[in-house]
């Protein structure tokens, strides 16, 4: 370990900026560029505005980005917003956000991501079933822990695998970070060039570009609650900016280079997004992209695409780079994810294992050992579907808070250097905090359960704090005597 930074707690200090910008790259590329544009299409009918859905997202997300940043640059220590929100709003809300990441937020998003990994190879290599007996059976009549198997089955090893090459160090789940991520680039790209080349794509599918004449919004906000609900589906695909603050440990130069690859690897993702629904709308009109969505509610839209123009060939490519950019976001997600616990622990505020450091690897090997098991049980629960959907809502709670949280923290360490400040203070972090104020209360109109069980979520935590809280207090009364 000669001439090799260590961190103070342990972790190594490994990550230069290509990787950070490849570990955002990968958090949020995902399976939601391949899918998303069917349910856009179905809720506007307009190649214009579903492009505009896409865009003004992206937007928003690099407008968060940005203002994370500032507060990024000032603090740069493992654990990310934990850190964050201890310094702005003190240890309770903290440990709200780090129980929400680990109840919901960061765990429902690496067992849905392996899902659809797991998903995508039983399109092409059909997985093994159990018995229609075994397949119905349930637990308390709501839970279905053994209904599709062979595909859950598959997603667990996913998980099981990249939690144990995680563990083994920060290098090797980092260059595999790499590896996936300038591969399913690559392939997105291979798929916008074929499409403006050998395809018999045209311009005029691109259309139209305002609102559809005739066409029957599915709200009663009219357009308005219609494009809403596509740029609430284009949020997933972008969401996982913010992982790589809790690497903050782990990454050279990290005041530096954590506010760039948050800017800059957002501003990939939004060019390879509006790149990619471009070239689909190109190749299959909105028309088209409606009717077979109806058909068949379960296809990929990238992936008809595709087989339009290359066929049976062509279908088997994208659902391969279906698998490596799902496999690749897991791992980014699983190796970001667990820092959130590691720095909780060290407060005392998570079970105390999780806040060792290896030995010999130097990762939060514990942290994300229990990160493994918890997100491995989500899939077998049955029920993570439903906890992505109130994943978002979750998440922009917390988004909202860390963009009013800059504001605190100018009042609250006003002579502290920041390496860098949000562009276009106060009115860039304002911006983003309406945005998240306005997605949470039409989430809340909109669906009241799924914010209501959102809420329960995060608030069940309050029990966990108290009982280790009540330990800490414990503890330090014993030392002062």
């Amino acid at each position: 370990m000669k001439n090799i930074e260590t961190h103070r707690s342990g972790l190594l200090t490994r990550l230069g900026l290509f990787t950070a910008i490849l570990i955002v790259v990968s958090s949020m590329i995902g399976s939601g560029v391949f899918k998303k544009i069917a349910p856009m299409s179905s809720e506007l009918g307009s190649a214009g505005l579903i492009l505009l859905c896409w865009l003004i997202p992206g937007i928003i997300t690099l407008f968060g980005a940005a203002t994370n940043a500032e507060v990024a640059g000032l603090i740069a220590e493992p654990g990310g917003q934990y850190v964050y929100f201890k310094e702005m709003y003190g240890k309770a809300f903290a440990f709200l956000f780090g129980w929400s990441c680990f109840s919901v937020i960061q765990s429902a998003s690496i067992s849905s991501i392996a899902y659809v990994f797991a998903e995508s190879v039983n399109a092409v290599f059909p997985l093994p079933h159990l018995s229609r007996n075994l397949d119905s059976f349930s637990l308390f009549g709501i839970f279905t822990p053994l209904h599709n198997f062979g595909v859950k089955g598959l997603t667990i090893i996913t998980i099981l695998f990249l939690t144990i090459v995680n563990y083994f160090g920060v290098i090797f789940g980092g260059y595999l970070n790499n590896f996936f991520t300038v591969l399913k680039t690559l392939g997105i790209v291979l798929i916008v060039f074929f499409a403006f080349t050998i395809s018999d794509g045209q311009i005029s599918n691109v259309s139209p570009v305002l609102e559809a004449d005739n066409f029957q919004y599915n709200t009663s906000l009219g357009l308005f609650g219609a494009m809403f609900a596509a740029m609430l589906a284009a949020l997933w695909p972008y969401d996982g900016w913010n992982n790589i603050g809790f690497l903050g440990g782990e990454i050279k130069n990290p005041k530096r280079n954590i506010p760039l690859s948050l800017i800059l690897g957002v501003a990939i993702v939004i060019v390879v997004y509006l790149l990619a629904n471009f070239a689909y709308m190109y190749i299959m009109p909105v028309e088209e992209i409606i009717k077979l969505s109806k058909e068949n509610p379960h296809s990929i839209i990238a992936v008809e695409v595709i087989r339009k123009f290359l066929g049976t060939a062509g279908a088997v490519f994208i659902s391969i780079l279906i698998m490596v950019s799902t496999f690749g976001t897991t791992n980014g997600t699983v190796l970001a994810s667990s820092r959130i616990y590691f720095a909780m622990a060290n407060d005392k505020l998570f079970f105390r294992p999780a806040g060792k450091c290896h030995s010999k690897f130097r990762t939060p090997h514990i942290a994300l050992i229990i990160q493994g098991i918890w997100a491995s049980i989500l899939v077998l629960s049955g029920t993570f579907d439903q906890l992505t959907d109130m994943l978002i809502f979750a998440a922009f709670i917390f988004y909202g808070m860390g963009a009013i949280g800059v504001f605190v923290l100018r009042k609250k360490m006003p002579d502290t250097p920041r390496p860098y400040k949000v562009f276009g203070y106060p009115y860039i972090p304002i911006i983003f905090i309406i945005f998240c104020v306005v997605l949470v209360v039409v989430t809340i109109i909109q669906k009241p359960r799924d914010a209501g069980i959102g809420l329960a979520l995060v608030l069940i935590g309050i029990p966990f704090y108290l009982i280790w809280n009540r330990k800490i207090k414990k503890e330090t009364a014993k030392g002062r005597k």
